[in-house]
């Protein structure tokens, strides 16, 4: 059993791992920075624990401050969340020789998964399709992988993740300056400027798979559509993926669960793929190895409380959950409110919230560190919370949401709730299966 487990994260995020944590019995340790020592996740856990100051590269990126406080709680466990070290192999590892279980996959997939190009190889391995590109070690690579691959192509950071290091190329005229800037942003976010070109696909859907596995078996739990997107980043998602023939969604499925076994894969992940809108055809991108910030559409179809399922396989349980017993029934949509003003091409406008009025129903869930007076700090991601809803169909699901976006009112800073009604109100939305274009026609 796990009896104290740490929480190497912040937000909305550690809330949710307190929150399941605390009905599985578990105590829980927040490790949180100095800016985060009074947030709603620090009230609620039963022990805080003082990582570094409020930057990340001094608190929840620096992984001896962070594996010094978790021995120091005397915690048998760490949960990363997402983002920060949730992915680190480097973190993984000092956790485990620290004698403290892992609460994620083993190193060795947090290696292969956390490359790119690994990814891919490992991808190709499992029979799964890719798009045409692959490595480009120097400047001379990038050019001739470009010549193959044809425009327009994506250049994009091997150990990338949130668009960071992402760049679109149209013509070979401008390669070089988007080199530039995806390998500076690249090398800022991740400590490594290596990049890789894939093909673009001009009309593509971001379709995506939630996986469960404990090393021995794997199931899937569905699609998801994470198609809308600002700057390669998520705004919306949706479960099932929408407006999909049943053997295009079937096929992505099976696709995924076929490289979660032939990895071995263990806890929580989910399979990335771009679909073509024209033609449903796949090809697969990444496999983030950790919980997703969307998670909760999965969990309102299916039932499932995925924290907890990664809390259990990381007790050495096996899965108790079969393919034939994962019966998904109806709709559910999830909106990010970030601390952006979409009207100033989403700059992130850190402050404090002096309303917070969230709103509530049936089939509404908010996941949420953010109350009135809660402060949205300058150092991290722009994440206020997240606004699900749930319905028997994706109609009632649409208008749940439309509803509650009408009664969500926060005051003291901007956000992309004026974005999401927009959005929602959009015939292009309403009819489901939007591309990631979407936003560039959206009417203000």
């Amino acid at each position: 059993m796990i009896h104290k487990l740490f929480i190497a994260n912040r937000g909305e995020i550690a809330l949710r791992v307190i929150r399941t944590a605390r009905a599985m019995g578990i105590e829980t340790v927040l490790g949180a920075s100095e800016a985060d020592a009074a947030s709603l996740p620090a009230q609620l856990a039963d022990h805080v624990q003082i990582v570094g100051p409020g930057p990340s590269s001094q608190s929840y990126l620096a992984i001896d401050g962070v594996v010094d406080a978790m021995v120091k709680s005397g915690c048998d466990a760490v949960h990363p969340g997402y983002g920060f070290l949730s992915e680190n192999a480097a973190f993984a590892r000092a956790v485990q020789a620290a004698g403290v279980r892992f609460v994620g996959p083993d190193i060795k997939t947090l290696e292969g998964m956390g490359d790119k190009l690994a990814a891919r190889a490992l991808a190709v391995e499992a029979g799964l399709p890719v798009l045409p590109g692959g490595e480009a070690a120097t400047r001379a690579d990038v050019h001739a992988r470009a010549a193959q691959t044809g425009y327009p192509l994506l250049l994009k950071a091997v150990a990338g993740g949130g668009g960071k290091g992402m760049r679109r190329v149209d013509r070979a005229e401008d390669l070089d300056s988007a080199l530039d800037m995806a390998q500076a942003e690249a090398q800022a976010a991740f400590g490594n400027a290596a990049v890789y070109v894939e093909r673009f696909v001009a009309r593509g859907r971001h379709v995506e798979v939630q996986l469960l596995g404990d090393g021995t078996q794997a199931i899937h739990l569905g699609t998801r559509d994470c198609s809308i997107q600002r700057r390669f980043q998520k705004l919306v998602e949706e479960a099932p993926a929408p407006a999909m023939p049943p053997e295009a969604r079937e096929g992505i499925e099976q696709a995924a669960v076929r490289l979660a076994r032939h990895i071995g894969y263990r806890g929580a992940g989910t399979a990335e793929f771009l679909v073509d809108a024209e033609d449903f055809s796949f090809y697969f991108l990444e496999l983030n190895a950790r919980i997703q910030v969307e998670h909760p559409v999965t969990e309102a179809i299916t039932g499932v409380d995925l924290v907890e399922q990664q809390l259990l396989v990381a007790m050495g349980k096996p899965l108790s959950l079969t393919q034939a017993i994962v019966r998904p029934h109806g709709h559910a949509i999830e909106v990010r409110i970030n601390a952006e003003d979409p009207d100033a091409d989403f700059r992130p406008s850190p402050g404090r919230a002096v309303r917070a009025a969230w709103p509530a129903g049936e089939g509404i869930r908010v996941d949420t560190h953010i109350g009135i007076g809660g402060e949205v700090p300058p150092f991290y991601d722009s994440l206020m919370g997240k606004l699900i809803v749930h319905g028997d169909t994706r109609e009632q699901a649409v208008t749940r949401l439309s509803d509650a976006l009408r009664s969500l009112h926060i005051e003291g800073l901007p956000t992309t709730a004026s974005l999401h009604r927009r959005i929602v109100a959009d015939p292009r939305f309403i009819a489901g299966g939007v591309d990631t274009g979407f936003l560039a026609g959206l009417a203000q």
